[in-house]
Formats: structure tokens, C-alpha cells, sequence
């Protein structure tokens, strides 16, 4: 399945041929620019353990949501989700950790940033809505 990249209002917007949104590669584009993050890092002290941590919570993140997407049941979908959840959050915190020891250029992070924050609030509705969604069907 190929994607289609759009710009909308300045956003990167992925649909695949079939006109679907692709959080798939999305959450994969952020692994990838938190891995060059890592990459640019200096090799001190600090920022090596930095680094080891912000490398391997930014492609949990990306591990994660590829498992929910082929979850065994709906409780297995929340529960990868939520482990991607956590795992953006920690992202984010390594991210300021960054950009407080001025370790980069705080123009990428900022953006990298907001993208941690994005991608929270989708993770957090897909869980909130899969949350109902199981409700509703043990209610049943």
C-alpha cells in the first residue's frame, strides 16, 4: 500500500491510495526523526545515557502502535495503545531535556515537540474510543 503525501496548512497530511489517513507512517516518520535526533547528539556523559533512553521510547512508540493495529481483541488494542501512550510522553520529556541543555537546535525539538503532543491526544481519543466501544459491547 503506497501513501500520498498533501500539504495542508502546512502539515504533512499521509492518505494511502484508498483515501485513509496513515498514523502508520506518521508514527514511523517520528521514530525516524527522533533516531536522527539521537544521531546528532553529543557524546558526552549526559547525553549518552539521553540519548539510549529517547531512542529506544521513540520506536517503542512506533512498535507499539504497529501492534495495535493487529491486536488480538479490543482489550489487547488498549493495551498497546496505551503502552504507545506512555511512551510518546516519555519521548516528549527526553525532548526537553534536550532542548534544556541546549544540547541541539531548538527549532527541530519545538517541532518534534508538538508532534509528541499531537500524537498523545490521537493515542488517548483511539483508547477513550475503544474504552466505549468495550463498555458498550459488555453491556450488551
Amino acid at each position: 500500500m503506497s501513501t500520498i503525501d498533501a500539504n495542508t496548512n502546512g502539515n504533512s497530511v499521509r492518505w494511502t491510495e484508498r483515501g485513509q489517513y496513515d498514523l502508520e507512517r506518521r508514527v514511523a516518520d517520528f521514530a525516524a526523526q527522533t533516531i536522527s535526533v539521537c544521531d546528532a547528539l553529543p557524546n558526552k556523559l549526559g547525553s549518552l545515557h539521553i540519548k539510549d533512553q529517547l531512542f529506544r521510547s521513540s520506536t517503542s512508540v512506533a512498535a507499539n502502535y504497529a501492534e495495535a493495529s493487529v491486536p488480538e481483541s479490543r482489550k489487547d488494542f488498549i493495551h498497546k495503545m496505551n503502552i504507545a501512550l506512555k511512551e510518546i510522553v516519555e519521548t516528549r520529556m527526553w525532548l526537553r531535556i534536550i532542548m534544556l541543555r541546549n544540547y541541539l537546535d531548538n527549532g527541530q525539538l519545538e517541532s518534534l515537540i508538538g508532534e509528541t503532543d499531537e500524537l498523545a491526544k490521537i493515542f488517548h481519543t483511539s483508547i477513550m474510543t475503544a474504552r466505549k466501544r468495550l463498555a458498550d459491547e459488555s453491556g450488551s
